[in-house]
């Protein structure tokens, strides 16, 4: 006679939790993907029929018309080209607007003396449209790649500099003044208390300044340039091309989202304790 417990029974193990949340994380980022790309379809098909119906075909074009002029962009290499300038005006501007700004932040945020000296001088500047520095500075530099480069600079500078410099004044005191008490140095504080907890303002004013970046290149490119996807807007905007226009403003869009995605990848990297937290959101 078999008992039982002389035959044990094959048992299945439950699955870890962990892998359960993780499998329901990623089908829902797969159907929020989906139902943006949905959304997408929509919006294209509502517009390539509504546009010589409702719209005249001038005013808005038709995405049809827009994919054959990015086509023929792509085929003879001048969207490519085009875009890399935009792209190296705007990268060098965030990168050397990002650095002096983040600078510039932490020594006002760590000196209340230097911010009393230098916070009026700061705030008259960041009030002044940067667009109107643009003609100072094709009389400063020309119209080459400088003067595009310190437009874009003078425009990120401001954005990291308040973020950055609100994250540093934000720092918990506390924790200065329990490193303090353990023999803690300046520099120990600096990099051990208020660049991790300043770091969360550092990347939301670099996000932010991703699309001024942009504009920043653009206008200067606007302004006096041949060169560029601001020119490539110019000159679609003269001969009365609102297909070109279109496609230039799609691939303005499409470098926005490459720029961002960059920034998003070197916070993730920076703050894994953030995806970290996001991962425990989804799964609750």
């Amino acid at each position: 006679m078999n008992n039982s417990s002389s035959s044990p029974r094959r048992m299945a193990h439950p699955q870890p939790a962990s892998a359960a949340s993780s499998r329901s994380t990623g089908s829902g980022a797969a159907g929020i993907i989906v139902a943006r790309l949905a959304l997408l379809l929509i919006i294209l098909l509502a517009w390539e029929l509504a546009s010589g119906r409702l719209v005249a075909t001038f005013y808005a074009s038709k995405p049809s018309q827009i994919a054959a002029v990015l086509w023929m962009w792509l085929r003879d290499g001048s969207l490519f080209f085009h875009m890399s300038i935009t792209a190296l005006e705007a990268f060098l501007g965030f990168v050397i607007g990002g650095v002096l700004g983040m600078a510039v932040g932490i020594a006002m945020g760590r000196s209340p003396r230097l911010a009393q000296l230098l916070d009026p001088f700061i705030m008259t500047f960041y009030s002044l449209p940067k667009v109107a520095l643009a003609p100072l500075f094709i009389l400063w530099l020309g119209i080459g790649l400088e003067m595009k480069v310190a437009l874009t600079a003078a425009i990120v500078f401001f954005l990291v500099f308040l973020n950055t410099y609100t994250g540093v004044r934000n720092v918990s005191r506390e924790l200065e003044s329990i490193l303090r008490l353990m023999g803690a140095n300046e520099r120990d504080v600096l990099t051990k208390v208020v660049l991790p907890s300043a770091v969360t303002w550092v990347f939301a004013g670099l996000r932010i300044s991703v699309p001024y970046a942009l504009i920043g290149a653009i206008v200067g490119e606007l302004m006096a340039s041949n060169k560029g996807l601001g020119s490539l807007l110019v000159l679609a905007q003269g001969q009365l091309d609102t297909a070109g226009v279109f496609a230039a403003l799609a691939a303005i869009m499409c470098l926005a989202i490459v720029m961002n995605l960059l920034v998003k990848a070197a916070e993730t990297r920076m703050t894994p304790w953030k995806s970290a937290e996001g991962q425990r959101e989804l799964s609750i």
